[in-house]
């Protein structure tokens, strides 16, 4: 069969990250599937797609891992437009809606999909808002974005800034708290890191940027104790998201 690349799409593939895209999709306009129609858990994936009005389309193996361009796609790939960018107020609309303070993650000149990725699904987890990336010298949601986030994105509110600077002048006039996560700053586990907060993350290479880092409120990091004094960037983010819900939570009781 012939598989035609959809415009304005990327493919998606993986049982995880389509089975996520498919749950948080409007609708879905094509499924591919490779295997054994007995499979349960490819049966569902084409259960729910149908759902969403998908068309189901058989492809072989090999013609998926052409349009893959791996072999790591267990079965079934779909296009799709993989992210709807956000305003700044769905953020604060759905933090509103949950009754809960503003919860944000600001990720500085991340380009590497694999940390990107890491961190939206760790900021899904942790129950965050919204994240804000800059419209340059970032990332964009990519399908390997996508991929590593294990579909997270389709649950999560992302927002790309013209101009990240100006982005955080206005969370801060609505009353955010913003720390910036850098290995000379404060222990974070001395700081206080309940209410309206925004955890900037900068990049492995470069770090926060200095006009970003001069506009938080506080410059936080965490405890090195071994001989190696850095974390990778989506690790270094996850521990700092975390210590965020564990105080916020602790606050709730």
């Amino acid at each position: 069969m012939e598989i035609n690349e959809q415009a304005n799409s990327e493919v998606v593939y993986g049982r995880n990250a389509v089975t996520e895209l498919i749950k948080g999709a409007e609708a879905v306009d094509t499924l591919y599937v490779s295997g054994d129609p007995n499979d349960k858990a490819l049966g569902y994936i084409v259960s729910i797609a149908k759902e969403k009005g998908a068309v189901i389309k058989q492809a072989p193996a090999s013609k998926l891992q052409k349009l893959c361009g791996s072999e790591r796609h267990q079965g079934v790939a779909v296009f799709a437009t993989l992210c709807e960018y956000c305003e700044l107020d769905d953020i604060f609309n759905t933090a509103a809606e949950k009754g809960e303070a503003p919860f944000i993650i600001i990720a500085d000149g991340i380009e590497d999909p694999h940390n990107l990725g890491a961190i939206i699904r760790t900021a899904e987890c942790v129950g965050a808002h919204g994240l804000i990336i800059p419209k340059r010298h970032g990332g964009s949601v990519t399908s390997a974005v996508h991929r590593t986030s294990a579909g997270a994105i389709s649950h999560l509110n992302v927002m790309r800034a013209v101009n990240l600077a100006s982005v955080i002048r206005e969370i801060k006039e609505r009353g955010v708290f913003c720390y910036c996560a850098d290995a000379d700053g404060k222990n974070c586990y001395g700081c206080n890191l309940t209410g309206a907060s925004a955890l900037v993350i900068g990049s492995e290479g470069y770090g926060v940027s200095r006009l970003v880092r001069d506009l938080c409120d506080v410059v936080v990091s965490l405890p090195m104790k071994g001989e190696i004094n850095s974390l990778n960037a989506s690790v270094a983010a996850g521990v700092l998201m975390y210590e965020i819900r564990r105080q916020r939570d602790i606050k709730e009781r």
